[in-house]
């Protein structure tokens, strides 16, 4: 492929489309489970509520990020966007590890 054809491609208006829907789906999936797991943990409640709170919030936290990943200037500011808070809850849950749970 040329270069010209490259930029073309990258210009193009249906990549933009695929990035965002991937975002959406794969990366506000991996937002939800990784709060999900994070809200279990950091919860200040019995732990069975705290699940269950943080199951029915996971919803609510899709949504939004189905709605970021269309709702931004650009797709890389809605993988910024999703991927980012992602990684911070699966901080957060990876320091919450197993033994909180106990």
């Amino acid at each position: 492929m040329s270069k010209h054809s490259l930029q073309r491609l990258a210009a193009s208006p249906g990549l933009g489309v695929a990035s965002r829907t991937l975002v959406a789906v794969f990366g506000g999936y991996a937002l939800a489970a990784c709060a999900t797991t994070a809200l279990a943990l950091w919860l200040p409640a019995a732990p069975a509520t705290a699940v269950i709170t943080a199951n029915l919030l996971s919803f609510l936290i899709y949504t939004v990020a189905v709605l970021w990943a269309f709702a931004t200037r650009s797709a890389a500011r809605a993988w910024v966007g999703i991927m980012m808070p992602a990684l911070v809850l699966a901080a957060l849950a990876w320091l919450g590890g197993p033994e909180a749970l106990l």
